[in-house]
């Protein structure tokens, strides 16, 4: 009676490692740097809500049972416009931000997307918008309101801010990836494009209250705005005290 056992546990052994095997790829497939975590598993929208731009007040002052319907019921829209394919996250163009649903206060954020011609994106902080993402062409026909320069920029500043222009052009043409770094302390960002730092210690305008500071803190958004657009490798690392203050001391020495 002992070899029926014995095959039985060899099976269920190359059962389980063969389990282990496909979760190891799939996880490689969405595997953050070290020290970060990842906001989207590359398998389904778990952890996201809808939202669109919308003062915070709106949403912070739902009691928690309320703002749970909310989500709840933003989720319809989102799974309209919003779908998973090859660990990407796809947008159709249209339909509420996709929104965190955790709320973050000082982070370096990693995201790579790929959108189309025409297309208008964005990257909300602390649901504040944004980080811009453009088609930076003649032909997408925003030029007039600062296409040309390119993405990355904060494009809400108002005009006389450091920050609203990037620094430099550094767009890849379409079809292909483009990766943004984005590091947010205080009420400073910093943005790499493709690796070449497009912001550079700009303060970022609160969109809803001017003569206010930033909100501590908020939910990460990606924009939906005329047309599809790709996100991947979208990971987080929250930033802490002794690094923020480090940060803040010497940036506000000079």
């Amino acid at each position: 009676m002992r070899k029926p056992i014995l095959a039985i546990a060899v099976l269920f052994a190359v059962a389980v490692s063969l389990c282990v095997t496909q979760a190891v790829a799939h996880d490689d497939a969405v595997q953050p740097p070290k020290g970060f975590v990842a906001l989207f598993n590359g398998e389904n929208l778990e952890g996201w809500w809808g939202l669109s731009t919308e003062h915070y007040d709106k949403y912070r002052k739902l009691s928690a049972e309320d703002f749970e319907k909310r989500k709840k019921e933003s989720r319809k829209d989102i799974q309209e416009h919003w779908s998973v394919e090859n660990h990407e996250l796809v947008n159709d163009g249209h339909g509420l931000y996709l929104t965190t649903n955790k709320f973050y206060g000082d982070f370096e954020l990693l995201v790579d997307y790929n959108t189309v011609a025409k297309a208008d994106s964005g990257i909300y902080l602390r649901g504040i918008p944004q980080v811009q993402i453009w088609d930076y062409t003649e032909e997408g026909g925003k030029w007039h309101i600062g296409a040309d320069k390119g993405s990355g920029g904060l494009w809400n500043n108002p005009k006389d801010w450091a920050g609203k222009d990037p620094l430099v052009l550094a767009d890849k043409p379409f079809g292909q990836w483009n990766s943004f770094r984005i590091k947010m302390i205080g009420d400073y960002v910093n943005v790499w494009l493709n690796g070449k730092h497009v912001v550079k210690d700009a303060k970022m305008s609160n969109y809803f209250e001017r003569d206010k500071p930033m909100p501590a803190d908020g939910p990460i958004q990606l924009q939906t705005h005329g047309g599809e657009i790709r996100w991947r490798n979208v990971f987080i690392r929250e930033i802490g005290k002794e690094e923020r203050d480090k940060y803040l001391a010497a940036v506000e020495a000079n």
